[in-house]
């Protein structure tokens, strides 16, 4: 699994034009679920994302977590992560979990996140054409695969 994570003042998810979810202060996760990918991966990342320690403490420093704040998460599915570029100028998406397969590890990253985080996690809709605004908050942006474990 790969995992871009944007620490957001603000985040909004429209589907087929219209306001799907939002949160205020927290964290959008653009999640792509690769071939293989594994409950272990689930458990390991959305730990991972949920005790990341990149929102400000009272003074200012990146010293406390989503769950530390208070704060939301909004995850969106996104295949593209899983690009390949290596030739040519068309991305392959072949690593890349299929559809059947995606939407139910995506749905389990659900389950897991609501439950490491103690609260409701805001979503997209699997497999829709979706918009995603946001408010890039510092701006602060890290990537994490579980494969790499880092």
């Amino acid at each position: 699994m790969r995992a871009v994570i944007q620490r957001v003042s603000q985040a909004r998810v429209y589907v087929d034009h219209q306001l799907k979810d939002q949160i205020g202060q927290g964290l959008c996760v653009l999640l792509g679920i690769e071939k293989g990918d594994t409950e272990e991966d689930v458990q390991w990342l959305s730990h991972k994302i949920v005790h990341l320690r990149i929102m400000d403490d009272d003074q200012g420093i990146m010293n406390r977590s989503v769950k530390d704040t208070g704060g939301d998460i909004l995850l969106i599915s996104q295949f593209t992560l899983l690009a390949s570029t290596r030739r040519g100028h068309r991305p392959s998406y072949d690593r890349a979990a299929p559809p059947a397969e995606a939407e139910t590890m995506y749905e389990q990253m659900i389950a897991q996140l609501e439950k490491d985080l103690n609260k409701p996690i805001h979503t997209g809709t699997f497999r829709a054409y979706m918009q995603v605004e946001l408010i890039n908050d510092g701006p602060v942006t890290i990537c994490i695969d579980s494969r790499l474990k880092e």
